[in-house]
């Protein structure tokens, strides 16, 4: 598995049991997500393109 350094949603800072993810973007065109109260959970992995793509269409 890559070293993922992942970092929670500034959304989520000093929410009690708040549902968020936690997004890593420190491996060279991978972006890494996963659930932020399931650590050793499921990773989703896709390619920096296609994170960048969603992040646009969310800012629309």
């Amino acid at each position: 598995m890559n070293n993922f350094k992942f970092k929670k949603s500034s959304y989520s800072e000093g929410q009690v049991n708040s549902e968020c993810v936690e997004v890593a973007t420190n491996v060279v065109g991978i972006v890494a997500v996963r659930d932020s109260k399931q650590g050793d959970g499921p990773v989703i992995r896709v390619t920096a393109t296609a994170w960048a793509d969603f992040a646009a269409s969310q800012a629309a």
